[in-house]
């Protein structure tokens, strides 16, 4: 259903160079305009879009707004967690079966202070 997620970011150098990282092997910089680019796992797959915001001011990361990334298992939302701490990423919340039997997650937040969520089912 999502086709893209919109995050401001300050600086699309530093922006790239954090996703790219953390999603090495996974996805890439599927499109870069310069001020706006696109990382994504494939065509037709969802994307992340990094923005410069058009007005020319300060990007501001919503109060209660989180993008979250799939993972095929908890193993994987670990390594996804413990990638993003290496990349100096603030914790938000360690890897933990936050919904019994039904939800595991973790949570960080980018360089321009966005919140992000690894999780699986289950």
């Amino acid at each position: 259903m999502i086709g893209y997620a919109t995050i401001g970011v300050a600086d699309m150098t530093r922006a790239k160079t954090f996703y790219g990282a953390l999603f090495e092997g996974k996805a890439k910089v599927v499109m870069d305009q310069g001020r706006i680019a696109f990382l994504s796992s494939g065509r037709g797959q969802p994307m992340l879009a990094m923005c410069e915001p058009y007005d020319g001011n300060a990007p501001n990361p919503g109060n209660g707004t989180m993008i979250a990334f799939t993972c095929a298992d908890k193993a994987e939302v670990d390594a996804m967690y413990a990638r993003a701490l290496a990349l100096n990423a603030p914790d938000e919340g360690a890897p933990g079966q936050r919904i019994p039997d039904r939800f595991y997650g973790a949570y960080v937040r980018d360089p321009d202070g966005n919140k992000l969520c690894f999780f699986v089912f289950g």
